[in-house]
């Protein structure tokens, strides 16, 4: 995109804005016949800003009259379309970051490109296809750059009509358009708020993105707004749902349905008890290994947990498998920790092993072909297990939808026991801070004795009369 520019500038005095929440300052400028502002929490930032603008008109510098910031400021970014910027982003960033990590910042930058577009999209675009294409492919280094997988005809075409119509990174320095990425990147493609945690960690993707921009000299601020009342984002809870907790009674009943299907039951009934006894994430216990448990006879066993199998996608790994190795969770790498296996689940696994033949090498938990346990297989037998055990009521209500409830269930188990928090978080994984904070609401039975003990803490003596 090419822009006017013009010497004709003229300055006035910052303006003092009143509000309820305190006052803000307003610098403003005229190029040529065009007005512009830019406004300041505190004066400051304002001034400063000010004297540069003064400084770049007294060595007659041009001044950009769509911007109005001077030409040297904003050339670069008016010479870089976002679609260019993205995809060169998305090449930095890729050698570094996990499978989920280059998913979801695919799906971010999908959004907010579509979003960037000049003009609308020709009426005989699908969607979905061109989501795909750009989440897939323009944002994927794995397809895009795949000599030996040419990008179809019908994609490349999409992408090449994206470059065309993509706007400068200039446009970021307009409020309307930061304020149309905002809204697309808080919205479902039906039009309804996204989720709260989807939102957030939209937030942190783009904040990345905009701090390589500025460090590659595209932007000079980051354009996305800050603060309270600034947006009117949702807030993630962080403490989780009780109602999604499963009783002890219905974990039994549907443990005992799973173990009862023909072939694999006694595996995937291993798998989830896994998780409701030791309170492994899934992608944990996928992992696991048979040599990694220690199974006495008689007692309590143990698991040296070591790595982690997040099931991110083929086509976002280096591998090219579905699942993708990684470190322990908030650990350092090569880090492990052991976590107590419960006499019962002792009982269950060493059945499970010996009635699949399992040797110390094998997969604990394997799929169907011996290879890693699938997502969507596990997550198929827990709903069928919930829909055949749970009663009308609580099917429809959130009490074990997700496999990941089990864990939640055992978590809450071992503080309600009475298990120091430092003592479960190091079993889970977790930091303390995160423990409580996500499972504070679930710790019950233990007030009365607290009010007891506060009680005779606080029992003033008689005083003799």
């Amino acid at each position: 995109m090419t822009s006017e520019g013009s010497l004709n500038v003229r300055f006035y005095s910052i303006e003092t804005n009143k509000r309820v929440k305190g006052k803000s300052y307003t610098v403003r400028w005229k190029v040529a016949h065009r007005k512009h502002s830019k406004t300041y929490k505190n004066f400051v930032a304002a001034d400063d800003e000010r004297s540069k603008l003064l400084e770049a008109h007294r060595r007659r510098e041009l001044f950009d009259i769509e911007t109005g910031f001077p030409v040297s400021w904003t050339s670069k970014a008016a010479e870089m379309t976002w679609f260019q910027f993205a995809v060169e982003y998305v090449d930095w960033k890729w050698p570094r970051s996990s499978g989920n990590t280059r998913k979801n910042m695919a799906k971010a930058l999908t959004t907010v490109t579509i979003a960037l577009l000049r003009t609308p999209m020709p009426a005989h675009f699908d969607p979905v296809k061109v989501r795909r294409a750009l989440r897939e492919y323009a944002f994927n280094v794995n397809r895009r750059c795949d000599p030996g997988k040419p990008v179809p005809s019908e994609v490349q075409s999409i992408l090449d009509w994206f470059k065309r119509n993509s706007q400068p990174m200039s446009a970021w320095e307009k409020t309307e358009n930061v304020d149309k990425v905002i809204a697309a990147l808080g919205a479902l493609l039906d039009g309804t708020p996204a989720a709260a945690s989807s939102v957030t960690r939209n937030d942190r993707i783009m904040n990345l993105v905009m701090g390589y921009a500025i460090r590659r000299n595209y932007l000079t601020i980051n354009p996305l707004p800050k603060g309270k009342g600034e947006r009117s984002a949702p807030r993630v809870a962080q403490a989780i749902d009780k109602r999604c907790l499963l009783s002890r009674d219905l974990v039994a009943r549907m443990l005992d349905w799973i173990g009862e299907r023909p072939r694999r039951g006694r595996l995937y009934q291993a798998f989830f008890a896994t998780l409701y006894y030791a309170g492994l994430r899934p992608e944990e216990a996928v992992g696991l290994r048979v040599g990694d448990a220690a199974l006495p006879s008689t007692g309590w066993g143990e698991f040296l947990v070591h790595e982690a199998q997040p099931e991110v996608g083929s086509q976002w790994t280096d591998t090219g498998e579905v699942h993708e190795g990684r470190g322990l969770k908030g650990r350092g790498e090569g880090d492990t920790r052991t976590v107590p296996i419960h006499p019962s689940l002792v009982v269950i696994l060493r059945g499970a092993i010996q009635k699949y033949d399992l040797k110390p090498t094998d997969l604990l938990f394997p799929g169907e072909k011996g290879d890693m346990l699938a997502g969507s297989v596990f997550r198929r037998v827990w709903a069928k297990a919930r829909k055949q055990v749970l009663p009308e009521p609580e099917l429809k209500s959130p009490t074990g939808r997700r496999v990941y409830d089990l864990r939640h269930t055992c978590l809450t188990t071992w503080l309600n026991s009475g298990i120091p928090a430092a003592e479960v978080a190091d079993w889970a994984g977790n930091s303390v801070q995160v423990l409580l904070a996500t499972y504070a609401r679930c710790i019950v039975g233990q007030r009365d004795d607290y009010l007891k003990r506060t009680e005779e803490g606080q029992d003033l003596p008689q005083v003799a009369a």
